[in-house]
């Protein structure tokens, strides 16, 4: 479906554009990646990574200007959106600024979308916007919402629009895998909470859900990658099983454990053999066959939470991952 067709990713230079550029490019020889975002220093330093390649594009802009979209997005065929306000602190303590991004940017981006005749809109979301507990998780949980409407808000434009889910990715930048490591000799390491657990998935697994969600979506549906959970005590044994662990309380708007399919939705999601679907409530889309495939409806009252999954990630497991990407954590 991407092989010589053009791209672009909104907040392109941040950790997500890194792994989607260079694993679209080997996988799909698309004709053109456009890499949109307004942090001008990230772009030329991403450009030199790929410098040698004429398919990677850069092209200042901000979700926020709707003009400056419009004219980003002419001749484009696909659409991943990954711009986003996201640090939780920085949108409780900068609330207005993450609406902007966040909310009105969405809007922006539908908006542009439709009027350009895009094929597919693929937007990232994240676990706080299931029953959100911050105003990050609130204003992703609105701009979820968004996207899945946009798909009726289009009329007769073909532009179609879904959302794929996911939590902690582990050694992206700010992540608590990078913070363990950076401090892992000083023999103490911060715990929030004992009893905290969070969703572990590679940057590599989300471009994959990613692709899939094109092939897939008719339109309005939730992609959420089944994936593991591991407690944050035995993240920081893993790191550095001889150090101290000091618990310093939740920080304001943190949750104990990562929800990514809220017992509100479980009337409309479906299981497959590697990822759950959360169909719109909207339009009857839930019992719309072309959206349900071969899905498994779940039971009344299931959630999916890093707490209650079935599938946990060992600390060999993790070490051996640490081990192997050891280069790039932190990094992006």
């Amino acid at each position: 479906m991407l092989s010589e067709s053009t791209i672009l990713i909104t907040g392109g230079t941040g950790s997500f554009g890194h792994t989607f550029v260079p694993m679209t490019l080997e996988k799909y020889n698309p004709k053109k990646i456009i890499i949109f975002s307004r942090d001008e220093m990230k772009q030329w330093e991403m450009a030199k990574l790929f410098e040698a390649d004429p398919r990677v594009r850069f092209f200042i802009g901000d979700v926020r200007d709707r003009d400056r979209l419009y004219r980003a997005l002419d001749g484009v065929d696909y659409v991943v959106h990954a711009a986003a306000t996201k640090i939780v602190p920085t949108a409780e303590y900068n609330p207005f600024e993450c609406v902007k991004t966040n909310i009105n940017g969405a809007m922006n981006l539908i908006d542009a979308c439709i009027d350009k005749k895009v094929k597919r809109v693929v937007a990232l979301s994240t676990d706080k916007a299931s029953s959100p507990a911050n105003l990050y998780g609130a204003t992703k949980l609105a701009s979820d919402k968004l996207f899945v409407a946009g798909n009726s808000y289009a009329g007769g434009q073909d532009t179609r629009f879904a959302v794929v889910r996911y939590g902690n990715v582990m050694g992206s930048r700010g992540s608590v895998i990078p913070f363990f490591l950076s401090i892992k000799d000083k023999g103490v390491l911060p715990i929030t909470d004992p009893r905290m657990t969070r969703f572990m998935i590679s940057l590599e697994q989300g471009v994959e859900l990613v692709w899939h969600a094109f092939e897939d979506m008719e339109g309005g549906e939730v992609y959420v990658k089944k994936i593991p959970s591991m407690k944050v005590t035995d993240v920081a044994t893993s790191i550095a099983a001889d150090a101290r662990q000091e618990v310093v309380g939740i920080r304001p708007g943190e949750k104990l454990h990562e929800q990514m399919i809220s017992e509100e939705d479980s009337y409309y999601t479906y299981e497959y053999p590697e990822h759950f679907k959360i169909l719109p409530a909207i339009h009857n889309w839930n019992t719309c066959g072309l959206r349900i495939k071969d899905g498994k409806k779940v039971e009344e009252g299931f959630s999916y939470t890093s707490d209650n999954n079935t599938e946990w990630m060992t600390q060999a497991e993790l070490r051996q991952w640490i081990d192997e990407n050891a280069e790039k954590i932190g990094k992006i």
